[in-house]
């Protein structure tokens, strides 16, 4: 396997291609929300609907990904992840109405659901542990620019195109993935299990109502309180899942695999430290635009060094943990972050450019040395019989971290507001140097690793 793997030069492209087009897919929207609902004859507010249904489908149905690759293969379910993309991104360029694009968003979420997941379980199956830590470096690259090129291109597009471009844009990548997936993408499968319908309902539905608390605290679309309580019945079904897990013969999501710290840990520190960092996409453009007075485009726009900061970040990044190790790298740049979000309460309308540009260009390195260490101890050590699953929760912690950063930040900004004795530039401030807090204690979760965690990601050099 391991030759075959060495040959296989076009896979981790196809995995860059997938991360690309779903990070790019999860905020290049926001931009165009006016632009569509304008086209389409509705209210502006009332577009959220075609985010929310995007994000509770991914949401619901990633649990699955890992049980579909081990029982079709993982080309047939990626090829056919890509196809409902595409597909699905070309319905919704030809929308009518809203009904018509919640519809086709909810298609694109099937297969935005199960592209990166499938594609990562693929290079984790295809490679040993010792070269994993470069291919996933890699992969992880276009997944950073994504989110910081969304609001951009999005303003781009709409300004000097239309907001259909948004979703065509997908249709040559798409095509382009699955003509290299069709030759370079490995078919692994795994010994055939049952599928856990009763898990499923349960820990589906739970991410669901987890997923559409936070949108809907985030967003202040309903009181607080209901928001809360819909997180609430989210966590309860959780809880109502870790039962049904135990008792059941073959679970959806194999509780055992826990006992493995790495991944545990790797888990805990993706939903502690992205806090901070989710906060920033949100909150930045933000307060450029409303405390600055910058235009949409100009504040996407000012959002670039922070992509360009994680790409040059990456060929260095295996160097860095092959000096400090996991351990000391993880710790020392979560607290750099935490330093870097709380110093934003030093940025002011008067400063020139280039000091506003070259934090975000910092700290997009840094966050790029954070996600690559992170997301590579958390696999670290899972066997092949835990791989599907354990990718699986990987996924779905990143997908609710994002989620959580935003709702939380944007919880901390109304606090502020409510205050009502601060101007919104101060009330932004505050935010940052709260976030920042938040993210600097959350480095006392990667404390719990050990010093030789990660070792046979950077130096060991093993056959599987």
């Amino acid at each position: 396997m391991t030759k075959k793997a060495r040959s296989m030069a076009g896979l981790p492209w196809i995995a860059a291609m997938a991360f690309f087009m779903q990070a790019l897919d999860a905020t290049i929207l926001n931009t165009a929300l006016p632009a569509i609902a304008q086209s389409l004859g509705r209210s502006p507010l009332a577009m959220q609907s075609a985010i929310i249904s995007y994000t509770l489908t991914v949401a619901m149905l990633i649990p699955v990904s890992g049980w579909l690759a081990d029982r079709f293969g993982t080309r047939r379910v990626f090829m056919l992840a890509v196809t409902l993309f595409t597909l699905g991104s070309l319905a919704c360029a030809l929308s009518n109405s809203l009904t018509e694009l919640v519809i086709f968003r909810i298609i694109q979420g099937v297969g935005g659901a199960m592209m990166m997941p499938v594609a990562r379980l693929a290079l984790l199956r295809a490679y040993p542990r010792s070269e994993l830590l470069p291919v996933l470096n890699f992969v992880t690259m276009p997944g950073l620019v994504g989110p910081i090129l969304g609001p951009m291109l999005g303003g781009v597009l709409v300004t000097w195109a239309s907001w259909h471009w948004i979703f065509l844009i997908n249709i040559p990548i798409g095509v382009l993935g699955l003509i290299y997936a069709r030759k370079y993408m490995p078919n692994f499968t795994a010994p055939r299990r049952g599928f856990d319908m009763a898990g499923f309902f349960l820990f589906g539905l739970s991410l669901v109502m987890i997923s559409s608390g936070m949108e809907l605290f985030g967003e202040r679309i309903v009181a607080s309180w209901m928001a809360l309580t819909v997180i609430m019945g989210g966590f309860l079904l959780m809880l109502g899942y870790i039962l049904h897990a135990r008792r059941a013969a073959s679970p959806l999501i194999a509780l055992p695999m826990f006992k493995t710290r790495t991944f545990s840990v790797g888990l805990a520190g993706n939903i502690a430290s992205r806090l901070g960092t989710g906060c920033v996409p949100f909150l930045m453009p933000l307060m450029l635009q409303v405390g600055f007075g910058y235009s949409a485009l100009i504040a996407g726009c000012m959002m670039a060094p922070t992509a360009i900061g994680s790409i040059l970040a990456k060929s260095m990044v295996t160097q860095v943990l092959k000096r400090l190790g996991y351990r000391r790298t993880l710790v020392g740049i979560t607290i750099f972050i935490g330093l870097m979000i709380a110093q934003f309460s030093l940025q002011s309308a008067m400063m020139p450019v280039w000091m506003l540009l070259l934090p975000l260009f910092v700290l997009g390195m840094a966050m790029s040395t954070q996600f690559t260490a992170m997301n590579t101890i958390t696999l670290a050590d899972l066997t092949d019989e835990n791989a599907s699953s354990g990718n699986s929760m990987l996924a779905v912690t990143q997908q609710l971290s994002i989620s959580l950063g935003v709702a939380v930040s944007a919880a901390v900004l109304r606090f502020y507001e409510s205050q009502g004795n601060s101007s919104t530039v101060e009330q932004f401030h505050a935010t940052f140097i709260t976030m920042g807090a938040v993210t600097v204690v959350s480095a006392l979760v990667f404390m719990l690793l050990r010093t030789k965690d990660g070792r046979n990601l950077i130096s060991e050099r093993h056959k599987r």
